[in-house]
């Protein structure tokens, strides 16, 4: 089983890989075309609230509960009671958020006054900057329609996923970049205010992944005509499961909309300088830890059907251990390469030195929450596969709710890195709980070799964080360095970071069978 977990792993891992070097690709040409200025905060403000709710209706919530009981009906139920699920989710879940979409386009000025209060405030009197108002509500009103075709994309993919078929699901996004950047390169150009452009390539780039998948879904012949049926056994099961996910889940999205909303009271270019540092966050997040909570979820979810316990547990504490192999030096390289990355990533255009700096103190605060985010994306699943959301909502409460406190705390004193402050700490304190809850209930326990496995982590990680800190040029020597030069010492940097990473683990002693399910050896 941990062979087919890796192979899904090293899959999952490989297609999102390509997405987040476009992703990336995608943000150097948008700072190469707005900066961190104004145009960029209103761009980054319009593409988030869809993106907020595509993780509480699609990616997260919903697919939290949705595979659980796909897994179900898949070890128990006929193909046809299959088909009748997913035709009911499909056109129940569809018509739903068909009138969240309606609702968000004609009411995009409302949601632009609740999480943009600061600018709705500037319009309200009537001041020079009223003008962000004014195009972020324009620009949300090309944005939110991105909601319905991503999911019914996460929709598929979850039905995918859940077969083992794990590349589709993990390569759609690529189309997305593709599409924000083809808009910025050969629309915006053209137009008055650039950021327009970019709105409607999430808005192409939507529609291209939706109809991506479909053929797909035809050949496993689960491609059905949606029906609305909110009674189905399942669609109820779905739904009361989703209902708390919906907050559970997607506490740290929450966290960042405070953030945005807070952050539009602050200087121009906070909003800016918070979106590329999280950037660089989603890039390890997404390759690692999301790629791992994927893989592990039906893994569980079987687990819990068959009542397979030891096996759940084993499988639970495989996904702890690869978090924290690949996640604890991917956190201390963050932190440590921090400018030199914003340096070479996004130093060009209208993105200068200043923005370098101020970006990458909000990337330090975030990075030291780097496997804290991963954790909660791993530890969420125990609960979930066991159809339980109701723990982790409470959970979710109190991370929301110190995070609330701590924005103010920090924000006073330390502007838009307080708010990145408060984000960690919050993240950290949900991991915390999560942990602890599967713990006491006797669902986790730690498998015999993995504190070892963790020490030696943590040793091998911090070795490799004192080289690269010991090599690593000032920021003002970066700064003389010719772009394709800088591009070359950060590689060279990088790369004898991983190899120095790896030595050190085979020189202490660990070895590939520690990261087997079974496996209970030192």
């Amino acid at each position: 089983m941990s062979r087919k977990l890796l192979k899904s792993g090293l899959i999952v891992s490989s297609m999102t890989l390509l997405s987040r070097l476009l992703g990336l690709l995608r943000d150097i040409v948008i700072a190469h075309l707005m900066g961190a200025g104004a145009a960029a905060d209103l761009f980054f403000f319009a593409n988030k609230i869809p993106n907020f709710l595509r993780r509480l209706f699609a990616e997260g919530a919903f697919a939290q509960a949705f595979v659980p009981v796909l897994t179900e009906y898949e070890r128990t139920k006929s193909v046809d009671q299959i088909k009748t699920l997913i035709a009911a989710v499909s056109g129940t879940l569809g018509t739903i958020v068909t009138v969240i979409t309606i609702l968000g386009v004609l009411g995009s000025s409302v949601i632009t006054a609740l999480f943009g209060f600061g600018w709705f405030l500037e319009w309200w009197h009537g001041g020079e900057e009223a003008y962000k108002f004014e195009l972020a509500s324009l620009m949300l009103k090309i944005t939110f329609p991105y909601l319905w075709f991503i999911t019914f994309t996460a929709l598929s993919g979850a039905i995918l996923n859940t077969l083992g078929k794990f590349a589709v699901a993990a390569f759609t996004p690529v189309f997305l970049n593709i599409a924000i950047i083809g808009c910025a390169l050969f629309v915006s150009p053209h137009l008055a205010q650039p950021e327009i452009g970019l709105a409607m390539g999430v808005l192409i780039g939507g529609m291209i992944q939706f109809l991506f998948q479909i053929p797909f879904l035809r050949k496993e012949k689960l491609l059905v005509k949606p029906t609305w049926n909110w009674k189905h056994p399942g669609v109820v099961k779905i739904r009361t499961l989703m209902i708390p996910a919906l907050f559970g889940v997607s506490v740290s999205q929450i966290n960042l909309l405070l953030d945005t909303l807070i952050a539009s009271f602050l200087q121009t270019g906070s909003i800016s300088w918070l979106y590329y540092s999280d950037r660089l966050l989603e890039f390890p997040l997404g390759l690692f830890g999301i790629a791992i909570a994927t893989v592990i979820l039906p893994s569980l979810s079987a687990s819990h059907v068959s009542q397979e316990n030891n096996h759940f547990a084993k499988t639970l504490d495989w996904g702890i251990r690869m978090v924290c192999f690949l996640g604890f030096p991917a956190m201390l390289g963050l932190i440590v390469l921090a400018e030199p990355m914003l340096r070479v990533l996004f130093m060009r255009g209208e993105f200068a030195m200043q923005d370098v700096s101020m970006a990458s103190m909000s990337l330090w605060a975030y990075g030291s929450g780097l496997l804290s985010f991963m954790m909660v994306k791993v530890l969420a699943p125990g609960y979930y596969s066991r159809q339980d959301t109701r723990t982790p909502v409470k959970y979710g409460i109190i991370a929301m709710l110190s995070n609330m406190v701590l924005n103010i705390i920090f924000a006073i004193p330390y502007g838009y890195v307080g708010l990145a402050i408060a984000t960690t700490i919050s993240a950290t304190l949900n991991a915390c709980l999560l942990w602890f809850g599967l713990y006491r209930s006797g669902v986790y326990q730690v498998q015999k070799n993995s504190l070892s496995v963790l020490l030696r982590i943590v040793f091998s990680g911090l070795t490799m964080a004192a080289g690269l800190a010991l090599f690593n040029p000032s920021l003002s020597e970066w700064a003389q360095f010719a772009l394709f030069d800088a591009a070359l010492k950060l590689f060279a940097l990088i790369t004898a970071a991983v190899i120095g990473y790896f030595m050190v683990l085979l020189l202490i002693g660990l070895r590939p069978h520690h990261f087997k399910v079974s496996a209970d050896n030192d």
